[in-house]
């Protein structure tokens, strides 16, 4: 006694239908269709500016950097700064 049968679920179909009638539920149920589609759309676009910046990071700086004494040299071979060593960074005995 406590499920439904089939026929409780076809008596509440039948009202459901009565009540909206059935153009009502197949215009919701496209609305529907649509906002998922859109949001789907919508994760896929954010993923792809995520995946273009993650290249864009790991690619080194193009470009020139002014030094300390107004000297320019290139990003990728930067001069260590006076009284310090190159290879470990501490200052110069």
């Amino acid at each position: 006694m406590g499920s439904f049968s089939i026929w409780h679920w076809v008596v509440v179909l039948l009202v459901v239908l009565l009540l909206f009638g059935s153009g009502k539920i197949s215009g919701l149920m496209g609305d529907v269709a649509k906002g998922i589609k859109s949001f789907k759309a919508n994760i896929k676009e954010e993923e792809k500016p995520a995946d273009a910046s993650m290249a864009a990071e790991s690619a080194p700086p193009a470009g020139t950097i002014a030094g300390p004494q107004g000297a320019t040299t290139t990003a990728g071979a930067a001069a260590p700064a006076s009284g310090t060593t190159p290879a470990a960074g501490r200052p110069a005995a």
